[in-house]
């Protein structure tokens, strides 16, 4: 028997990273709360040659009313270790792998090729073909950490991208978009789908997250790049908290879709 989990991601408020109103956080806080753990034991099981969740001797079902269910028995895994680790409430804010898997099977794939073809516009405008006009020390660093990334894309593509300072757009040779599309087209499974194009948004990189995908780059390094500029401004005037808080929220989603893209 298949066991609902229903509207579990209505919880997470998609505005989680925005600035907002004490009250109003208090108040929304008190109007949406978390469910109680309804669930003893968390296992994992096979069943028809895919790989499931179990509460209790049941598969979880998505919002959409999919069973989740996954191509091996880690990524699923992953998944269960996210319910088994919730405490007397469960919050969907500390389950990325779950979340990211129900964004997979619910969405992502009845529609495979609308998802390539965004990452693919993301090539367009990539992080990495912006470079700043200066100061000349931060320049330096994002040619130091981001030189060896372009040179590893124009190699898989068989192209060359073109380079830009400041933020006027450039456009990137079709051929160049086309060598990267063909590597993208071989991703059969929602769920790498899906992973990639979380990292492609959460750096503003295609080739990051690519360069993620194929081993080039681990999740950590491609973070960094991803964070050159903001790093050298933090170096300069400090940190903020709420920046900081922003950006832990932020990693937690990028090292979900490491870990099931190297469970899939």
């Amino acid at each position: 028997m298949d066991f609902p989990v229903r509207d579990i991601l209505s919880l997470s408020d998609p505005k989680a990273d925005e600035p907002r109103d004490p009250m109003v956080s208090a108040q929304a806080s008190m109007r949406a709360a978390l469910p109680k753990r309804f669930y003893k034991i968390v296992e994992t099981g096979e069943r028809d040659g895919a790989h499931h969740v179990l509460l209790d001797g049941r598969a979880v079902k998505t919002p959409g009313k999919s069973t989740l269910a996954f191509a091996t028995a880690n990524a699923a895994s992953l998944v269960a270790a996210e319910f088994d680790g919730q405490g007397e409430e469960i919050d969907p804010n500390t389950m990325p792998c779950y979340r990211l898997a129900n964004t997979a099977i619910d969405g992502v794939a009845s529609d495979m090729q609308a998802v390539l073809e965004d990452i693919l516009r993301y090539c367009g405008t990539d992080l990495l073909f912006y470079r700043a006009d200066g100061p000349e020390g931060l320049a330096e660093r994002q040619r130091e950490i981001w030189d060896p990334v372009v040179d590893w894309a124009e190699s898989l593509a068989g192209a060359r991208f073109s380079l830009a300072e400041g933020v006027i757009h450039v456009a990137q040779p079709r051929e160049a978009i086309a060598g990267l599309g063909i590597h993208l087209k071989t991703v059969t499974d929602p769920v790498v789908l899906a992973a990639l194009h979380s990292m492609t948004t959460l750096t503003g990189s295609a080739l990051l997250a690519i360069a993620v995908w194929k081993g080039e780059l681990t999740a950590a390094e491609a973070w960094d790049a991803a964070h050159v500029d903001e790093d050298w401004n933090i170096a300069q005037w400090g940190e903020d908290a709420e920046a900081k808080a922003r950006r832990a929220r932020r990693w937690s989603e990028m090292d979900a879709a490491d870990r099931l893209i190297r469970a899939l």
